[in-house]
Order: structure tokens, then C-alpha cells, then sequence
């Protein structure tokens, strides 16, 4: 395959260099922020030949390339654009017309939600590849630990390496800081500062401690008490306590923090005076966005965080094989929309060893299972149809699906169809519910598929085959019996 046509199609049909302001990958698909979305031509887009789908949400796009394919094309893409990978262009976006503006205003107005959970995915996109190397590595130290009865704790290359592991969940929050003020507008550095405060560092000023009758006693007091909550036996609990607990907020209060200093910063910068701005606008910033993270923000991500583990304790413990249901047949359409990648700070908390789950995320396996059912309704079209242009995109589709990539057979054959992407998503919810019947479990996320095996809690492989066999068999016979309309494949991909 020619890379360097392929993504000159893809930039011409964009609108061209002058429309492009950053350009990026996730996993599969290559994400651009464009100028002027009116200026982007969908249909040549995906009638470029090498382009399995496109999502479009106002100013950003996500042109489906598949997997490995995506990571070529960026490389002459960001050649193309002049635009590094994973950066905007602000030359370029302070030449966008008014005219853009409004146009883009227009294009989302009538869907905010949509649009805040596309700036919490994009917050954690960049961060995927060290999630998932330091949850696989937290994995395996904890197999390692448990079959040689923590042997090689001692060893300098392996305290090495689980430091890696350690690392990057302990200091999550400054990253996904930095983020959340760059994707909200503010300066990252502040971001990070804000994030910063939901990290369990002993050496913080905040979390000092005295040693008083041969105990450790907290220095830091409040003068009033702040509400706490916890979250026990399917039940909250609401107390008070007057110190302040740096990490209470965890990842949510890290992004609310970093999402308000963005705030603060914008307004500071619209009131303060040219000659002060430089110097005045970074110190209000911090010092009016730490009281009110300490006094409700932080308290706050602490509740919010605590709601999420009831609800997801609601569905799987409560609903039992219903919520597991519920959750696995639903989860397609999240991904049809490029959403999924909002739930990533739920995985982030799950998998985070120091968290509830000591690190086990029970919620991903449930999930997972819907790239079996849609593999399952691709093989039953494959037998079934007659049509050759189908069985081309199927037979290209398929064996990259089974390995976890599901979206070029999602956007090229289940989706534009309707009634296969439908028995694809009720079959996922058969595999969910034996997933969750065997209590399946992950230690890390970003895969799926066969290379699902590699993140399952170590023990469960072969539970984790038989439920992805079951969405497999359930998808196949759903779309079989019920999903396979000839006139309708006829109409969609010509005869």
C-alpha cells in the first residue's frame, strides 16, 4: 500500500493543509482537528480506497485505517501537514474565519454531552500506551510475586521495573491534569499543578505527619470539618472529618481540578491588566483554584468517584446477569460514536492496584465481549451473502476483529447494514453474561479480542476463550437467522 497517496487522499478530501490544526492516532483510526468542518468532504473520505470509516463529531474526525495501517499513514500525514503528531497548529487556527466559528458553534449546540465526554476521552487518548505497558507490568510482577513467594523482590532489575508499573498509577493524576487544561484551555503546566493534588505523596506539605506517642499523627488541620464518604456493602456512608486527604478525589478530582484551574485561568487573563498578566494570572490561578479544590472540588471528585463504584457495583452485583447483559450489548454503540474512550477513567480507577479492586477491573471482560458477537455476525455474513464486495471488506475485517480491532468491520459492513450491527450487539450481551458468570477479570485494558488473554487475571484464560467463543457462536446465529437481508446488502454495496 502506497502511505503517502493514501494520506494525501485523506488530506485532500479534509480540505486540505490550510484546513488541518492537529493531527493524531488512536489505535486504529487517525484523528484530525479541522478549521472548518463544512470544508470536509465525508464521502470522498470514505471512498478512499485503504478507509474503512469515519467518525465525524463537528471539528474533529476519526478516519478508520485498521491496525498498523493508522501508524504509517501518520507518519506522511504529519509530513503532509507540517503539523507534528499529537500537536495543533495555532498559525492555523487564528486564520479560521468568523464564519468557521459560528458554523462549528452550530454543529454541536445541540449535543454538549456528546461533546464534554469527547474532551474527557481525548484527555486520556495520549495517555493509553503507558496505561496499558504499566498495568500489564503490575500484572505480571503480581504472578511473579505469587509463584516464587516475592524471590526476586531484592533484585535491582526487577524493583526496576515494577517502579514502572508503581509509577505511573501513583502519578496518573498530574498527566491526566495536564490534559484536562490543555483539552479545556488552560496552560498544562497549571493542569498538572492541579492534578498534583489528588497524589498521595508522604512528602506533601498537606499530608505531614508528627510522630506523637510512637504514632504517626497528621500536622494539617482544618478549621472546619468537611463531609466524607465511603462506599461499603452496597451501601454510603456520609461523615465528617477535618484533614484534608490529598488523594480522596483520586482521578475524577484531578480533571475536575484541572478542568476549574482552566477556568480560572481564561477569566484571569480576560480582567488582568496586559502589564500583570504574565506573572499575576498563573498565581490567582493557583492560589484561588487550591482553596476551592481543598474546600469542594476534591470533596467532591470523592463523591462522584464513589458514585461511579456504586453504580458499577449496582449493575454487577445487584442486576447480576441482566446489568452484565445490559452493559455488553450496549457497549457497541458507544464505540460506533468514538465514545468508548470515555470510560477510560473508570478503567484507570479499576485497574489502579492501590483502588477497590486492588487492581482487578471486572467491568472490561463484559465489554470485550462485544467484538466477539460482531465477529460472530461477520462470519454469518461471510457464509450467507452472495454479495462479492461484502465478502471482500468481511474477509479483511474478520481476522483483524478477532484479534480485538472491531471497528473496520464495524464501519464497513455491520453498521452501514443496521440489522447485523443489531444481532452483533445481542449477541455480545450472551458472551457478557458468561463473562461475568465466570467472574472474569483484567489487569490492565486496551486490548481485546484473542489479545484479550494477555491482560485477563492470570488463571482465567481459558474462561475467558469460552466466553468469547459464546459471543462468537451467539452473534453468528443471531445475524444468521435474523441479520442477513440480500436486497439490503445489494442496496448498500451495489450489486
Amino acid at each position: 500500500m502506497d502511505y503517502t497517496k493514501l494520506s494525501g487522499d485523506i488530506l485532500a478530501a479534509v480540505g486540505g493543509k490550510e484546513n488541518v490544526l492537529g493531527n493524531m492516532v488512536c489505535m486504529t483510526r487517525l484523528r484530525i482537528k479541522v478549521a472548518n468542518p463544512a470544508k470536509v468532504n465525508s464521502e470522498a473520505v470514505k471512498a478512499i480506497d485503504g478507509v474503512m470509516g469515519l467518525v465525524e463529531d463537528g471539528d474533529r474526525l476519526e478516519v478508520v485505517l485498521g491496525p498498523g495501517v493508522v501508524n504509517k499513514v501518520i507518519v506522511e500525514f504529519a509530513k503532509l501537514t507540517g503539523i507534528a503528531a499529537g500537536d495543533v497548529s495555532d498559525e492555523s487556527a487564528s486564520q479560521a474565519a468568523e464564519g468557521n466559528k459560528a458554523a462549528q458553534k452550530a454543529t454541536y449546540e445541540n449535543k454538549p454531552v456528546q461533546r464534554f465526554l469527547k474532551k474527557i476521552a481525548n484527555i486520556f487518548v495520549p495517555l493509553l500506551p503507558g496505561i496499558i505497558s504499566a498495568g500489564l507490568i503490575n500484572g505480571i510482577i503480581n504472578v511473579i510475586n505469587f509463584s516464587t513467594k516475592k524471590a526476586f523482590v531484592g533484585e535491582w532489575w526487577f524493583a526496576a521495573i515494577w517502579t514502572m508499573g508503581w509509577a505511573l498509577f501513583a502519578y496518573l493524576p498530574i498527566l491526566a491534569g495536564e490534559n484536562a487544561a490543555k483539552e479545556f484551555g488552560g496552560s498544562r503546566v497549571l493542569g498538572a499543578m492541579a492534578g498534583a493534588l489528588s497524589i498521595a505523596n508522604a512528602g506533601m506539605p498537606l499530608l505531614a505527619t508528627q510522630m506523637v506517642d510512637g504514632k504517626a499523627v497528621r500536622l494539617v488541620h482544618l478549621p472546619f470539618e468537611l463531609p466524607s464518604v465511603a462506599f461499603a456493602n452496597g451501601t454510603f456512608t456520609v461523615g465528617a472529618s477535618n484533614l484534608f486527604n490529598a488523594a480522596a478525589g483520586g482521578m475524577i478530582g484531578a480533571i475536575i481540578c484541572a478542568i476549574f484551574f482552566a477556568w480560572l485561568e481564561k477569566n484571569f487573563h480576560k480582567i488582568m491588566p496586559n502589564v500583570l498578566d504574565t506573572f499575576l494570572t498563573p498565581l490567582c490561578t493557583v492560589i484561588v483554584g487550591v482553596i476551592a479544590a481543598v474546600f469542594v472540588l476534591q470533596p467532591l471528585g470523592a463523591f462522584l468517584t464513589q458514585a461511579i463504584f456504586f453504580i458499577l457495583q449496582f449493575f454487577y452485583d445487584k442486576l447480576g446477569v441482566f446489568g452484565a447483559y445490559l452493559l455488553g450489548s450496549t457497549f457497541l454503540p458507544l464505540v460506533s460514536v468514538g465514545l468508548h474512550q470515555a470510560l477510560t477513567p473508570i478503567h484507570v480507577m479499576l485497574n489502579n492496584p492501590e483502588g477497590p479492586t486492588q487492581g482487578i477491573n471486572f467491568l472490561l471482560p463484559l465489554l470485550m465481549m462485544a467484538g466477539g458477537g460482531q465477529v460472530g455476525a461477520g462470519l454469518a455474513l461471510l457464509l450467507k451473502t452472495k454479495n462479492t464486495r461484502v465478502k471482500k471488506y468481511l474477509t479483511e475485517s474478520i481476522p483483524v476483529g478477532i484479534l480485538g480491532i472491531g471497528e473496520p468491520l464495524m464501519y464497513a459492513v455491520t453498521l452501514p447494514l443496521g440489522k447485523p450491527f443489531i444481532t452483533a450487539c445481542l449477541g455480545s450481551g450472551i458472551g457478557s453474561v458468561v463473562a461475568y458468570l465466570f467472574h472474569l477479570g483484567t489487569v490492565s485494558q486496551g486490548v481485546s479480542g484473542l489479545f484479550g488473554l494477555l491482560i485477563v487475571q492470570p488463571g482465567n484464560q481459558v474462561f475467558y476463550a469460552l466466553a468469547m467463543i459464546v459471543a462468537y457462536a451467539s452473534g453468528f446465529v443471531l445475524t444468521w437467522f435474523f441479520g442477513v437481508d440480500e436486497n439490503r446488502i445489494d442496496d448498500v454495496f451495489g450489486k
